[in-house]
C-alpha cells in the first residue's frame, strides 16, 4: 500500500496512492518537502509563536492570535469532525512530520533564523486556515468607519465608501458551450491575494481510485478546496465580500475587589462570567511579552485586552475600550472541513452544490460546470442573521438585538440563462450578504470582453486575465479636464492624459504620468485641513493598521471624493492643478518603472534574506501592466508605493471538453526551496500572461520517489 510522487517539466507534485489516506499523508509529506519554511511559519502564526523566531515586528500578530484564539478555535473544529474527515486530515498531518525534517534541511531560513522544525498536531491544518482567513471579511474596516463617526460625524459614516481592494478579491467567470469552440463549458480566473514567495496556491494533481483531481492546494492544509477539476466537473470561488465577523464594545468588572475571582462581562442580560487566562509570548530578539486571553459570550476580546484593576476603574474613554470578536468557526465549532474531501470526490455540479452547503469560512461565490453542461452559481458559507449596525461598526456588548440568529440563506442563480456569469466581488449575488463591495469596473470589463466571441477557448482566455483597461480612471481625467490657468507643461501633460487610452500597460508612460497625477492627488487630499482628524496613528493594535491608514482609504474612495460633497470645503480645484503642475515638472517614467513586483517573504527584520525582490542584493522585481481596478489586477496603494505586493496568485483556465487542455500558472513557481530548479521558473510565464498545460497523464510525468506509510485508523487520530 502505497503513495507515488510524480512531477511534470515545471516541477508541479502529481500524487497516486493506493487509498485516500494514503494519499493525504502523501501530501503532507510534499507540502514539508516542498515548502518547509512557508508551513512552519504559517503553524507558529497559528499559535501566536511567530516572534520566537522572527523577533519583535511579529509580536503584534502572536498577540492577535492568542487574544482571537486561533489555535483553541482550530482545535475545537478538529473535534468536531466526522470520524473520516478526522482520520484523513490526521493522515495528512503524518505525512507532513514524516518530511519536515527533510524539506527544512533544504531551506536555508531554517538555519538563518536558528529555528528547528516543529511537531504538527492533528488540529494544525485548521488553524493554518484560520490564520489565513481570520482578517479576510475585513472586519477592521468597522473600526475605521467608528474613527470616521467619532472624529467627523455621523454624516461622514459613508466618505470612504467605496471598497479598496484589501487583501483579497478574485476575478473568476465561466462561459457555458454556447460560448466557447469546443462546445463545453470554460472556467477561467484569477485569485488576488497577497503575493508570497513562495506562492499562497500550490498546483498539485491528487489520485487515488477514490478520486483524481487536480487544481490548487493551500500548503499546510489538505486537500483542494477553492480551485479544482476531477475531470468530469470543475469548480472556482472569488470572495464573496460578506460580513460574517462582529464587534462589540465590551464592559469587564472584577467579581471581587482583588480580581481572584475572576471577571464579569455586561451582556445584554446582566453580568455574566467571563473566562480569563494569561500566555506569554517569546521573543527573539527582546523580552517575553504577557498577553491576557480575555472571552465573553459574545468572543475573544482583541482590542484593549486588559483586565480591570478594581470595581471602580473608569471604562476608558480614549479609544474603542475593550472590544471582541465573534467569528462563525469560533461560535460553530466548524471551519466545514469535511467540505473537501467531498468536492474531490464529486462528478457534478450537484455533488458541488451539496457538498458546499456544509461550507463555513470564508464566504465565496462559487462558478461550477461539468461534463454534461450542468452549470452553477451561487455562495458558500456562513453568514449571521442579526442586526444591520453590526455590519457597520462596533456595537454595545449590552444592548440587546445584536445577538446572532443563526446562518442567513446563501444565494444562488441561474447561470444557464445566457450561459455567461462573472464574479469580481462586486455587487452582484452576494449583495444581500454584505456591506462594501469592489467597485463594478473589474465585472463589467470582463463581461464585455466575453461578448465578443462565442468561439472561446481555453488559450484565447489569456487576454482577458492580462486586459489593462483602466475606467476608474475617468473622474480624475474629467476633473483634470475642466481645469484652466495652468503652464505650458502642465498643459502637455494633459493633453497627453485627454488622448490616453486608459490602458495601464507596463511599457506606458502616459499610463505612468496617470499613476503619479492620482498618487500626488491622494497625498494632498489626505493632508487636507478637513481630514487632519484622522490624520494620525489611531489607537488601534497594529495588526489593524493596513485598514486605517488615511492615505490608503482616501486612494481607493478617490472616485467618491471626486464626485460628491460628502467632504464640504476641499478644495479640489487647487488640489487637482497643484497635483497636475507637480507632475508635469518630474521626468516621464512609464508605468512600469516604478510599478514592480514585490512579493513578501516571513523574515526577520535586517535578516541575511529579505523580500524575494528588492532585498540586501538590491534587485528590482519585475515591472508590471495592470492596476487595482484593471482585471490586471496588480495593486499598489497610491500615494503611498506603487510596488505590487497584491495581485494574481495564481490563473486558471478550468476546460470541460478535456482536462489536459486545461491550463494554470502560479507567479513563481512550484516549490518553494530557493535553490530549486522550480522555485521561479513560471514568473516569465506569469509576467507574459501564458499559462503552462494541465497534465494528468502518469505515463508523461517523471516518477521522483513512492513511501509506504501506514495508515491511521480514526480512533488513533481522535486519541492524540
Amino acid at each position: 500500500m502505497t503513495v507515488s510522487t510524480y512531477r511534470d517539466a515545471w516541477g508541479i507534485p502529481h500524487l497516486k496512492a493506493s487509498d485516500h489516506l494514503r494519499l493525504a499523508y502523501g501530501q503532507g509529506e510534499n507540502a514539508a518537502r516542498d515548502r518547509a519554511w512557508q508551513i512552519e511559519v504559517e503553524r507558529h502564526r497559528s499559535q501566536g509563536t511567530t516572534a520566537s523566531f522572527l523577533g519583535s515586528d511579529a509580536v503584534a500578530w502572536d498577540r492577535f492570535a492568542r487574544q482571537a484564539r486561533l489555535d483553541d478555535t482550530a482545535r475545537r473544529c478538529f473535534a468536531g469532525l466526522d470520524e473520516e474527515t478526522a482520520a484523513w486530515v490526521g493522515a495528512y498531518v503524518d505525512g507532513v512530520n514524516a518530511g519536515l525534517a527533510e524539506g527544512a534541511a533544504a531551506a536555508p531560513e531554517f538555519a538563518a533564523v536558528g529555528l528547528a522544525p516543529g511537531h504538527w498536531q492533528p488540529w494544525t491544518p485548521l488553524g493554518v486556515w484560520l490564520a489565513h482567513h481570520i482578517l479576510f471579511a475585513g472586519f477592521p474596516t468597522k473600526l475605521w468607519r467608528e474613527e470616521v463617526i467619532r472624529r467627523l460625524g455621523e454624516e461622514a459614516a459613508e466618505l470612504f465608501a467605496t471598497d479598496d481592494p484589501g487583501t483579497a478579491g478574485s476575478n473568476g467567470w465561466m462561459a457555458s458551450g454556447e460560448w466557447t469552440a469546443t462546445g463545453a463549458p470554460i472556467i477561467p480566473g484569477d485569485p488576488h491575494r497577497f503575493l508570497q514567495d513562495p506562492g499562497f496556491y500550490q498546483q498539485i494533481h491528487l489520485s487515488c481510485p477514490e478520486y483524481d483531481v487536480v487544481g490548487f492546494a493551500v500548503a499546510g492544509v489538505p486537500g483542494i478546496a477553492h480551485f479544482g477539476h476531477t475531470g468530469s466537473v470543475a469548480w472556482a470561488i472569488t470572495n464573496a465580500m460578506s460580513d460574517y465577523h462582529d464587534l462589540y464594545r465590551e464592559r469587564l468588572r472584577p467579581v471581587s475587589p482583588s480580581g481572584d475571582g475572576g471577571f464579569e462581562a455586561l451582556g445584554p442580560d446582566g453580568w455574566r462570567p467571563a473566562r480569563h487566562h494569561r500566555e506569554v509570548v517569546e521573543v527573539a530578539d527582546g523580552a517575553p511579552v504577557e498577553v491576557d486571553v480575555i472571552e465573553t459570550d459574545r468572543g475573544p476580546i482583541v482590542i484593549g485586552g486588559r483586565v480591570p484593576g478594581d470595581p471602580q476603574e473608569p471604562e476608558p474613554t480614549d479609544g474603542p475600550g475593550r472590544v471582541s470578536l465573534r467569528y462563525p468557526p469560533r461560535v460553530t465549532g466548524d471551519l466545514g472541513f469535511a467540505t473537501i474531501p467531498a468536492l474531490m470526490r464529486a462528478r457534478t455540479v450537484e455533488d458541488v452544490d451539496r457538498a458546499l452547503d456544509g461550507w463555513i469560512e470564508p464566504v465565496n461565490v462559487v462558478h461550477a460546470a461539468d461534463t454534461a453542461g450542468g452549470l452553477l452559481h451561487r455562495v458558500a458559507g456562513y453568514v449571521p442573521d442579526r442586526h444591520r449596525d453590526n455590519g457597520l461598526r462596533i456595537v454595545p456588548a449590552w444592548h440587546a438585538g445584536h445577538e446572532w440568529r443563526g446562518p442567513l440563506a446563501t444565494p444562488r442563480e441561474d447561470a444557464a440563462a445566457e450561459g455567461l456569469a462573472v464574479m469580481a466581488n462586486a455587487r452582484g449575488i452576494a449583495t444581500p450578504l454584505g456591506v462594501e463591495f469592489a467597485p463594478p469596473y473589474r465585472a463589467r470589463r470582463i463581461e464585455a470582453l466575453l461578448r465578443e466571441s462565442r468561439e472561446w477557448t481555453a488559450p484565447a482566455m489569456s487576454t482577458v486575465h492580462m486586459d489593462t483597461l483602466l475606467e476608474a480612471a475617468r473622474p480624475l481625467l474629467a476633473a483634470v479636464g475642466r481645469l484652466t490657468g495652468l503652464s505650458a507643461g502642465a498643459e502637455r501633460l494633459r493633453e497627453r492624459l485627454m488622448a490616453w487610452d486608459l490602458r495601464m500597460d507596463a511599457g506606458s508612460r502616459t499610463a505612468g504620468d496617470y499613476a503619479r497625477l492620482r498618487s500626488a492627488v491622494t497625498r494632498r487630499i489626505a493632508s487636507s485641513p478637513q481630514l487632519r482628524p484622522l490624520a494620525t496613528t489611531l489607537p488601534y493594535p497594529s495588526v489593524f493598521q493596513p485598514w486605517l491608514t488615511l492615505t490608503a482609504k482616501v486612494a481607493f474612495a478617490l472616485e467618491n471624493l471626486l464626485t460628491t460633497d460628502l467632504l464640504p470645503g476641499l478644495p479640489l480645484t487647487g488640489i487637482l492643478r497643484a497635483s497636475l503642475e507637480e507632475v508635469a515638472r518630474e521626468e516621464p517614467l512609464a508605468w512600469g518603472a516604478s510599478h514592480r513586483l514585490a512579493p513578501l517573504r516571513a523574515l526577520p527584520s535586517g535578516g541575511p534574506f529579505g523580500n524575494t525582490f528588492g532585498g540586501p542584493s538590491g534587485e528590482e522585481g519585475p515591472g508590471l501592466g495592470g492596476d487595482h481596478d484593471c482585471v490586471l489586477a496588480t495593486s499598489s496603494t497610491p500615494g503611498v508605493t506603487d510596488l505590487s505586493s497584491r495581485g494574481p496568485s495564481a490563473r486558471y483556465v478550468w476546460d470541460l471538453s478535456d482536462r489536459d487542455r486545461s491550463l494554470w500558472v502560479v507567479p513563481l513557481g512550484a516549490t518553494g526551496v530557493p535553490a530549486d530548479a522550480h522555485h521561479r521558473d513560471q514568473l516569465p510565464r506569469w509576467l507574459r500572461g501564458e499559462l503552462v498545460p494541465v497534465l494528468t497523464d502518469f505515463a508523461g510525468l517523471v516518477h521522483e520517489r513512492t513511501s509506504a506509510p501506514e495508515a491511521l485508523p480514526a480512533e488513533a487520530v481522535r486519541s492524540r
